[in-house]
């Protein structure tokens, strides 16, 4: 069986540094951090860890895309899936007489769901009764629900489903949405994920797990990758939609066409609920059978967007998982490796597709976005050339994305100039 090639047709972004995926771009291109102190928690007395990648309400208002009764039965997660969908069915110019609906599919995802939801509700019920909490409850919170409502919206009634993987959450909702269109199931897929956990038990659950950087009185300096200072990941909220779909059909349509997605690799630790497997040996197979699936040497990738989360341990498994994959920057001083979970935090569940994003605005502008804070690169991680703090010029033909959650699960998604 010959398998259909996959293009993306459209994108959609919000991210802390606001509603679009233009903005995402330019924001990382330009090196700036959206880490700042939390403000929508309100009384933070008790949190040691002060800051995160959140989304102010001055840079994203519900009430500007939903009716206020519609705000209330929405979770932040949904809201800013939902936004990002619309964004990227409309910059595809898809419409529902172009598609048989059943050909049309959603897999949009979450790590965590409605955490905001959860911590409303179980409140509300601490204080009035067991059963005196929103109707909407349920809805609001399980993790299936950004495809469902996506899926409602957008009069998608093919596949529909939420791949749940923690931070590589997303990666695999996009690479089980490439398999899809690839086998000839669907001919075109809204797919991503979405995060929302800035809250007390999102936040302070990850404080007690020892994750996240207490660097509160330097915010925008607190997420520095493969730099020796660094001390835990930053965590972010938001969202990334891609619209796949099969060539031709992209073709017949007149659709634009970003880039086409020409391999995926998943691969498991084994090893550990939290951290990674310390030699990188599974992360490094991910990428390897992604690209054996691109049918690609490694010397043909210019750009990796690594997980890059900031975390000790996480930080050199995947660059041991790079160097036995792509060899060191003397091996191979064509490789550029970057990551812009440095200007960004970490969105957990919808980081792989705000970078898969990223990589496809690197091969269509020729910019390869920098790791920012890199000041003091860690010995451990020497040898690979991490852009650091500046962006730079450089021709991208085919990028990759490394997307790693607790779990073990690995997910690499390979991207390609189209032509």
């Amino acid at each position: 069986m010959t398998k259909r090639r996959v293009v993306i047709t459209g994108m959609g972004v919000v991210s802390p540094f606001g509603a679009g995926a233009d903005k995402l771009w330019k924001s990382v291109v330009e090196g700036k951090s959206a880490v700042s102190r939390i403000e929508n928690m309100g009384d933070m007395n008790g949190h040691s860890v002060l800051i995160g990648g959140e989304i102010k309400e001055s840079v994203f208002n519900p009430n500007d895309y939903f009716e206020p009764k519609e705000v209330r039965r929405l979770d932040k997660y949904l809201q800013y899936a939902i936004v990002a969908a619309r964004e990227a069915v409309e910059d595809s110019g898809i419409k529902n007489s172009d598609i048989d609906p059943y050909r049309f599919g959603v897999i949009v995802g979450s790590a965590a769901g409605g955490f905001h939801t959860i911590e409303k509700s179980y409140a509300d019920m601490l204080s009035k009764g067991p059963t005196k909490c929103s109707p909407f409850t349920i809805p609001m919170l399980i993790c299936d629900m950004g495809a469902g409502k996506i899926s409602i919206e957008m009069g998608a009634k093919g596949v529909n489903k939420a791949v749940v993987s923690a931070c590589a959450t997303s990666a695999h909702c996009i690479g089980d949405a490439f398999r899809t269109i690839q086998y000839g199931d669907a001919d075109a897929i809204i797919t991503g994920g979405s995060e929302a956990v800035i809250c007390t038990i999102g936040l302070g659950s990850f404080t007690a797990a020892k994750t996240l950087s207490k660097r509160n009185d330097e915010p925008q300096r607190a997420s520095r990758p493969y730099d020796k200072d660094r001390d835990g990941f930053v965590m972010a909220e938001g969202a990334g939609i891609l619209i796949l779909e099969e060539l031709e059909h992209a073709k017949k349509r007149g659709a634009k066409i970003y880039a086409e997605i020409i391999g995926y690799g998943q691969t498991g630790d084994a090893y550990d609920v939290v951290a990674p497997c310390p030699d990188g040996s599974s992360a490094a197979k991910a990428m390897e059978f992604a690209l054996k699936d691109a049918g690609i040497k490694p010397e043909e990738v210019q750009y990796i967007n690594t997980h890059g989360t900031s975390t000790h341990l996480g930080d050199i498994a995947e660059t041991l998982a790079i160097k036995n994959v792509f060899g060191d920057k003397e091996a191979n001083p064509n490789l550029r490796v970057s990551s812009t979970k440095s200007e960004t935090g970490h969105m957990l569940g919808a980081s792989g597709a705000a970078e898969s994003v990223i990589c496809i605005n690197a091969i269509n502008n020729g910019i390869v976005p920098p790791t920012i804070n890199l000041e003091n690169l860690d010995e451990e991680v020497a040898n690979l050339n991490f852009v650091p703090n500046k962006a730079e010029k450089f021709n991208v033909n085919i990028a990759l994305t490394n997307s790693f959650g607790f779990g073990g699960h690995n997910a690499v998604l390979i991207f390609k100039k189209y032509n």
